[in-house]
């Protein structure tokens, strides 16, 4: 690490104002800052100092990511096998998942990380780090079958409409990566949904013989759902895609079709753990959207008769986006609010929404992405109004006395 530190030390003057790189500054210091922690210290005021900064922050959560990207990436490769009747081991099921995902992460990072280093140059600032969790969020949230065009249209467009426009990384008032997401689904709804899109079966990357089987179908637990949303009770079974009946445990293990990082509910509370534990999300907005969504799914199932109503708080806390956007994106501090009351209203709040949305919209069964950014409008006025109780409170405390 010294001689890399002496190395950048070295080349710095060229990327400094007058250098032959200046043009490159923003990314020089982006690079440097994030290897190493900053030399610059506050001159006056009061600060408090603290070796954790935004980018080390960011890295957490990236960390927090790994299982349920290692994981989806498996997942891929299986689904696919499954479908063609191959069983080629795990290192080749990997493999194959690796192959199908990392083309989708570069694009991320290449179109958000340039659109930033851009604006960045452009406004004579230091690059901002929140892309840098935007960018691996992406990936997991699309179906492995989305187009790399239609990615790189919608990374651009959620950077530079819901994120730039505002401001940058700390202004924006919707998350990045569901504004991405939100962008494929109304944009192009058929990368989105349907039975092909969450199962990559042909022999992509010459592995495999891209040969379907009979009664194949790709689409997930809640897909199937929306089929048979207004079926009675009782004539409906979640299956994998060769026709087989799931159980919770399959659900929550998560090899089953669906959006990359979203399927295992295991490796995302692996996630969680390590958020909670480094501090960087709140327990009181994770815990409150779970709480928020079995309550809601209890009472669908006390006063529901179809299909999409008796679906168990369990199996909807399982299923979809649910548990991903509970630890991944309601968790955000910038776009979840801010105070500590306010987070429980939040959290609650996006549960209720999502199960709402899921059971009285056949139409759209998933409902985490819009309860979130819904909830993203209000997090500011949540957060006022519990301001404004708590002056309130304390002024009639300090008549009182």
């Amino acid at each position: 690490m010294k001689a890399l530190r002496k190395y950048l030390d070295k080349i710095k003057p060229n990327f400094e104002e007058g250098g032959k790189l200046s043009m490159l500054r923003s990314f020089f210091e982006g690079m440097e800052t994030f290897l190493f922690v900053s030399s610059e210290t506050s001159k006056s005021g009061v600060h408090i100092h603290d070796s954790i900064d935004a980018k080390r922050t960011m890295t957490a959560v990236i960390i927090a990511l790994v299982p349920a990207l290692l994981f989806g990436m498996y997942n891929t490769g299986y689904q696919h096998y499954l479908a063609i009747g191959e069983t080629p081991g795990f290192l080749m099921t990997f493999v194959y998942g690796l192959l199908a995902v990392l083309p989708i992460i570069a694009v991320s990072y290449i179109v958000g990380l340039g659109i930033e280093f851009t604006v960045a140059q452009w406004k004579k600032e230091e690059i901002q780090e929140g892309f840098l969790v935007s960018g691996i969020l992406i990936p997991l949230i699309v179906p492995v079958d989305t187009p790399l065009w239609m990615i790189a249209v919608a990374t651009a467009f959620a950077v530079i409409f819901a994120k730039e426009v505002f401001g940058g990384t700390g202004y924006n008032i919707f998350n990045v990566a569901l504004v991405t997401r939100a962008f494929l689904f109304f944009a192009y709804p058929s990368a989105m949904s349907g039975d092909s899109v969450f199962v990559r079966t042909a022999g992509t990357f010459g592995i495999g013989t891209g040969t379907v089987v009979d009664g194949y179908s790709g689409a997930t637990p809640l897909g199937q759902v929306n089929v048979a949303a207004n079926d009675a009770i009782g004539s409906f079974q979640a299956v994998d895609i060769l026709g087989h009946p799931l159980s919770t445990w399959d659900m929550f293990i998560g090899l089953i079709p669906g959006s990359i990082g979203e399927t295992s509910v295991a490796a995302i509370l692996i996630g969680a753990v390590i958020l909670l534990f480094t501090g960087v999300a709140s327990w009181k907005t994770m815990l409150s959207v779970f709480v928020g969504g079995a309550f809601t799914a209890a009472v669908f199932n006390l006063v529901g008769s179809t299909v999409a109503m008796s679906i168990t708080p369990l199996d909807h806390l399982l299923l979809g986006g649910f548990a991903f956007g509970a630890v991944f994106m309601a968790t955000d501090p910038v776009t979840s609010a801010r105070t500590e009351t306010g987070k429980y209203i939040f959290g609650f709040l996006v549960g209720v929404m999502a199960i709402v949305i899921r059971t009285l919209n056949p139409g759209y069964p998933e409902g985490m992405m819009l309860a979130i950014l819904l909830m993203n409008i209000f997090a500011p006025l949540i957060d006022y109004y519990v301001v404004e109780s708590n002056i309130k409170r304390r002024l009639k405390r300090a008549v009182t006395k």
